[in-house]
Parts: C-alpha cells; structure tokens; sequence
C-alpha cells in the first residue's frame, strides 16, 4: 500500500532546464568566436567535461560554468580571451539568478496528493540554489521533508524510506527524469509517476528502464499525477 509520495523539483514542480539551454547557446556564441560550431566535437566535448566533472563539483549552475571555462580553455588550445572568460562566469551567475516558475497546475496537484499521502520533496544540485528554489516556489509548505542530496541514486532513496520506517513497495516518486526520479526507486520495488519535460540534458537521458516497464505511469500533465498516483495504489494491490 502505497504511504509516501516523493517529488522531484527542478522541471516536475519548476522550470530549469530552459536555462542552462540558454547559457548553452550563448556559450555557443561565445566559442564560435574561436571554433567552427558545425563540428560535433565542440558539443560533445562540453557534455563529456561536465559529466567528469560531476563527481567533483556536483550538479548545478557552479559545476556548468566551471565546465564551461574548461571546455573553452581547452577547444580553443588556450586562445580563448580572460573577457570570455569572464564572459562564461556570468553565464553560470544568470542561471543562479534566474527566476523560479512554477508549472502549470503543479501546486493543485501536489496538494491534492498531500490530502491523501506523505509528501515528500526529493531534489539534487547545488544546495544554496537549491533552498532558494524551494524558497521562491512557495511550495515549502506542503511537504513533510525537503531533501536537497547530491546524487540520487537507490542508497539515497534507501536512506529517505529508512528515515520513514518504510518499505520501497510504499513509496511512489514523482518526476521528470527517467535515470534519476523514476529508475532507482523502481529498482528498488518502488514505483513512478513520469512527467516528462519538453527539454531534458543529455545525461538525464540514459536510463536502463524499458518502455512498458509496469511499475511506471506516464503523464502528460501535472493535473493528471493524482490520478497516476491512485492508479498506482491500485496496481500496488496486484503486482508483486
């Protein structure tokens, strides 16, 4: 029987991704001054950087900007200028900056699932940006426990579910990643309630779930996760 339901924060209950797309692009713009953008070199070359960097600076706004100083020092054989430099530092202060936006219908549904479960809100990345997220969304309120962690993986969802005396068939977790919201907790014997998001970076992407993995709703729409989540109470009843 289902008991508690976790959320993830960035694109399940705010939008984020749109800008470090942004700062993406105009990194772009910036090292085109020094390279020819056509080469797929230059784009891989930037994931590549940021997801060896991930285990020293984490995820976050902080580790992009780094990674970006680092990618562009190194695909322009040192030529790049200090003024580009400081170019791309700015860059990652926008996106530190930038304006938390709520989606659609998000806060109807958390509280409608909050009138039947523990909530709970489950999220990764830098912890300063992080808690003033969560600050400015004016969502704080509804959840039993905010959990900003630096990976999500099974042991940090092990570690949540233990806190709360809880086995993973009892936990459901919402959000838009497929690797990091929805496989860990399925692999677990968890279940997920996929809300997919018009952009998703690249590492987000791999994940080791199949398509008609049944342990798994998907929705369109933050109006429709109550509804997933009642739906997977009741598969809860039915699947081992």
């Amino acid at each position: 029987m289902l008991q508690l339901i976790g959320f993830d924060g960035d694109d399940t209950l705010w939008h984020s991704e749109g800008y470090y797309r942004a700062a993406g692009e105009a990194f772009a713009a910036i090292m085109g001054r020094y390279v020819d953008l056509g080469d797929q070199h230059v784009h891989d070359s930037m994931l590549a950087t940021e997801q060896r960097n991930l285990k020293l600076f984490g995820y976050g706004a902080k580790g992009m900007a780094l990674s970006m100083v680092e990618t562009a020092i190194a695909i322009s054989d040192g030529r790049i200028s200090a003024a580009d430099i400081h170019r791309l530092v700015e860059l990652g202060k926008t996106v530190l900056q930038h304006p938390v936006e709520l989606l659609p219908g998000i806060r109807e549904a958390v509280e409608a699932v909050a009138a039947k479960y523990e909530v709970v809100l489950i999220t990764k990345g830098d912890l300063f940006h992080q808690e003033k997220k969560v600050a400015e969304s004016g969502l704080a309120d509804l959840f039993r426990r905010i959990e900003i962690v630096s990976e999500k993986n099974a042991a940090t969802y092990r570690r949540v579910l233990g806190e709360f005396a809880l086995q993973p068939a009892q936990f459901a977790m919402v959000g838009n990643s497929l690797r990091s919201d929805i496989e860990p907790v399925v692999r677990l014997g968890g279940w997920g309630v996929h809300l997919p998001y018009h952009v998703t970076w690249a590492h987000e992407l791999e994940n080791g779930l199949d398509a008609d993995e049944p342990r798994v709703l998907t929705v369109g729409a933050p109006a429709a996760i109550p509804a997933a989540v009642e739906r997977l109470r009741e598969l809860a009843g039915t699947l081992p």
